[in-house]
């Protein structure tokens, strides 16, 4: 029985503007695809990385254990831009006050 049609196809693309790396990841991060966003981020070698998650709709452990390794690797230099999902998922977790995290 189909229930509204197939879940959303998980993308991360990066970007390199000079040391800034940008990350665009949509759909589904969990324990499939959380570890290709990561080794998406950490591909080009950069100083400052902006990890954006708007378009991203579901969003599990592993997903925010593949933050916290960005954020160690990049402590006082990532910006993560979270969906509303995303967003929740950080605060219910405890991360909503890191630095790193802008409000949607």
């Amino acid at each position: 029985m189909d229930q509204g049609g197939a879940p959303p196809v998980f993308s991360a693309s990066a970007e390199l503007d000079g040391d800034h790396l940008h990350v665009v990841v949509a759909g589904e991060v969990d324990m499939a695809t959380a570890d290709t966003m990561l080794q998406t981020a950490l591909r080009e070698p950069a100083r400052r990385v902006t990890l954006d998650l708007r378009a991203v709709t579901f969003f599990d452990s592993a997903a925010i254990h593949a933050v916290v390794r960005l954020a160690q690797k990049f402590p006082d230099t990532l910006t993560v831009l979270p969906s509303r999902q995303v967003a929740r998922v950080l605060e219910i977790s405890g991360l909503g006050g890191q630095t790193w995290f802008r409000s949607p």
